[in-house]
């Protein structure tokens, strides 16, 4: 593989998570999806917060966390993600930097409020996400530098910026410019809420060969296709890209690279705690295999391990030394 400064380039967005405990009858009463990703505008955010119990803060974002879970693992990262000159903009930059991450992206004082995510985590560790985007959705294709991208090995994506326009435009311009530099293209699904209102872009970048590592879970893979069950789901997407990884919970994962498919068991764990950041530090672990030149089965393993660990605590981060958990398997 070609010697890149940075193994992993992530842009997303840039939020500051507000987790809190709640049982299902608060759900109820604010008419909330368990389990589902909404996006909120910034009246609904404050009166949800005024509602909620003691929250705890932490930078969050979904790429965000992938890169912080990459840098605990001792790759090189760097993150592209709009933040407003505010306290919460000044707390994510430095969260995010402190894990090791490259986060150069400047603050601007024209998009309102930096973004946050109000988590509400019910007695069965599920997590029901209102997220008010404020300022991440205001990140430009100029934020975008064509030998930026070049620097890393892989380009890796999240679903949950391709919703707004701006942002939109500045990952496409990314993705060209990967494409151009030789860099391989990661993207996530994120939420069956994003295949819902962008099932047709996604297929778009799929069908084009603009994706070369794809990740998924089991209601996003069917959901993108529209299949009756998960093999032939996987069977209709993974001759488009180059490598598919799709998780299924407690199930365990797959994965599929032209003719090799390999699997692999959820990790045994203590307690389960907090479901939030699971896909994003699976994401970790499995980029971090591929930009190692793992195989599958150990790339597999590595996001099984990277996952486990997040979801035994509070916060969408890793806390256990994630090096020492993976071992010899990097």
């Amino acid at each position: 593989m070609t010697d890149k400064p940075l193994d992993v380039l992530a842009i997303g967005n840039a939020i500051v998570d507000v987790i809190a405990d709640a049982d299902d009858a608060f759900l109820v009463a604010q008419g909330l999806d368990k389990g589902a990703m909404r996006l909120v505008d910034e009246v609904e955010a404050v009166a949800l917060y005024g509602k909620m119990g003691p929250g705890r803060e932490s930078s969050g974002g979904s790429a965000g966390n992938t890169v912080a879970g990459l840098a605990a693992l001792g790759l090189s990262a760097g993150f592209i993600g709009q933040v407003a000159d505010d306290e919460l903009g000044k707390i994510f930059a430095h969260d995010l930097r402190a894990t090791g991450v490259e986060f150069g992206t400047p603050t601007r004082n024209d998009v309102g409020a930096s973004a946050r995510c109000l988590i509400l985590v019910t007695p069965d560790a599920q997590r029901t996400m209102n997220t008010f985007l404020g300022a991440a959705q205001r990140l430009p294709a100029s934020a975008i530098s064509a030998a930026h991208v070049a620097t890393a090995r892989i380009l890796y994506l999240e679903g949950y910026l391709w919703d707004p326009e701006e942002p939109r435009a500045a990952m496409e311009a990314a993705i060209d410019a990967a494409r151009a530099a030789g860099t391989k293209v990661a993207f996530s699904l994120s939420d069956a809420f994003c295949i819902s209102r962008h099932r047709d872009g996604f297929n778009r970048l799929i069908d084009d060969g603009r994706i070369d590592i794809l990740f998924a879970n089991e209601d996003e893979i069917l959901s993108l296709t529209g299949a009756a069950d998960f093999d032939s789901a996987v069977a209709a997407v993974a001759p488009k890209v180059l490598v598919l990884a799709v998780t299924r919970g407690a199930a365990g994962a797959v994965a599929v690279s032209g003719q090799e498919r390999a699997e692999v068991a959820a990790e045994p764990i203590a307690k389960l705690v907090d479901t939030t950041g699971a896909g994003d530090l699976f994401a970790a672990g499995f980029l971090a295999g591929q930009a190692r030149g793992k195989s599958l089965e150990v790339s597999l393993r590595l996001g099984a391990i990277a996952a486990a660990e997040v979801i035994q605590h509070y916060g969408a981060r890793p806390e256990a030394d994630l090096r020492a958990l993976a071992g010899e398997l990097l």
